[in-house]
């Protein structure tokens, strides 16, 4: 019976033209965010020849500057309510990612790496990763004010993500650039997709999928004394030290060093990139199943029993992969990225907006745990880059865990229990 109600609960979440635009977009975005973010710590060691340090300053950099813009971008995105302006400006940037990476941004790198480093972190913050949380918040924006579930959407993304990431071990294998020409393709199908899919526009749309009462918060935009009033938030700075000690090793540890630990199982780069590619498509396909599944799971359980379980998920899954020492073993625990992945995600977003003024959930979020995660990337990249160099991979993991079993105490004793100061959507609403 459950699979059924499940079933046409899908059926009619496919009839509802704002949950297709939403999983379309996230499908496109996340196909040609993914086809070249999954093997770019790779292509910086493997194909630029740059040591654990200057990776790790490349995505210090990358993340000092993402920080400051994912403030702008929630701000500007919570005044904008559902309009795209600002994210189709930022897609139309993304066009140009084939271009860059070829005849600008490794050229600089080699001739002055500090400069070329700086520059790329402009057009890679403005273009991509500080609109990825963009895309989200509108996306869960849009899922309050019509009635689909946020959670089945973002799923969509994942789902892309994964697809990029295996084609993207094939095409790096024929050549590396390859990956980033893909992405200016999928930017263009994208762009086009939000210049023309416009169901807001549709006056039968919004009769029958429109949450009147939603539609009445967003009438009351957000002034800019009360976006600023966000870090006056005592309990948003928990949450910041939290995700700090925490989240941020998602970048820290998946996408700047995993990569190159995982590839060096082989005996050759090219298998190397080819078993990642398929791990790395594994485990975000299970991310997008898991997506779909968390928000039944936090019906159930609540949100901070949630978030505590991701925590330790997390400690295991890091902590495996500093002590199995062969390509199998540390596969299997590496998937475990899936639902911690889809926990963070969703149930940071749904503590927000539970505990939270919903009127500024983009900025709320961007602070409280993307921008809070860039601070963090900031403080570890370079260290814990230097820190590989001097004693390896593993026993860099072991490291990383033991800071995230200290964020897993922390939070014990700071987040707040699901019927405490309940300020935005209460639980089941």
């Amino acid at each position: 019976m459950i699979w059924g109600d499940k079933i046409m609960e899908k059926k009619k979440s496919l009839q509802n033209p704002f949950y297709l635009e939403s999983s379309l977009t996230f499908i496109l975005f996340f196909f040609g965010w993914g086809i070249w973010w999954s093997f770019f710590q790779i292509w910086l060691t493997t194909k630029q020849g740059f040591s654990g340090a200057q990776v790790g300053t490349i995505y210090s950099f990358d993340s000092a500057l993402t920080l400051v813009l994912m403030f702008v971008y929630g701000s500007i995105q919570d005044k904008l309510g559902i309009k795209k302006t600002l994210l189709n400006l930022c897609v139309f940037l993304e066009l140009l990612l084939g271009p860059f990476f070829t005849w600008v941004y490794v050229p600089m790198l080699k001739s002055n790496f500090y400069l070329g480093a700086f520059i790329g972190s402009i057009y890679l913050s403005v273009a991509y990763l500080a609109v990825s949380p963009t895309f989200e918040a509108l996306a869960e924006r849009m899922s309050r004010r019509f009635s689909f579930e946020y959670g089945q959407s973002r799923a969509w993304g994942s789902f892309g993500y994964a697809i990029a990431a295996l084609a993207a071990g094939f095409l790096f294998n024929i050549n590396p650039y390859l990956i980033f020409w893909v992405g200016s393709f999928f930017a263009l199908l994208l762009l086009l997709l939000m210049l023309f899919f416009k169901p807001e526009n549709k006056q039968v749309s919004l009769d029958k999928y429109e949450v009147k009462e939603e539609e009445a918060k967003e009438e009351e935009k957000p002034s800019f004394k009360d976006i600023l009033g966000v870090f006056k938030l005592v309990e948003l700075w928990k949450i910041i030290i939290f995700i700090i000690l925490s989240w941020t090793f998602y970048t820290v540890f998946d996408q700047q060093m995993f990569p190159e630990f995982f590839t060096k199982f082989f005996g050759t780069a090219s298998s190397g990139a080819a078993a990642y590619s398929i791990l790395n498509s594994a485990e975000v396909f299970l991310e997008s199943i898991m997506m779909g599944l968390i928000p039944m799971m936090m019906r159930k359980t609540g949100v901070r029993k949630t978030l505590l379980i991701g925590l330790a998920i997390m400690i295991i899954r890091i902590g495996g992969c500093g002590l199995v020492t062969n390509p199998l073993g540390v596969s299997v625990i590496k998937l475990l990225h899936a639902p911690e992945t889809a926990i963070f995600i969703l149930a940071m977003f749904r503590y927000f907006t539970l505990h939270f003024d919903t009127r500024i959930s983009a900025t709320v979020y961007m602070v409280g745990f993307q921008i809070a995660a860039q601070v963090g990337q900031i403080i570890f990249s370079t260290p814990f880059g230097a820190l590989h160099d001097k004693i390896g991979y593993q026993n860099t993991f072991l490291v990383v865990a033991g800071i995230v079993c200290v964020s897993a105490i922390y939070a014990f004793f700071v987040l707040k229990k699901d019927d405490e100061d309940v300020l935005g959507q209460p639980l089941g609403d």
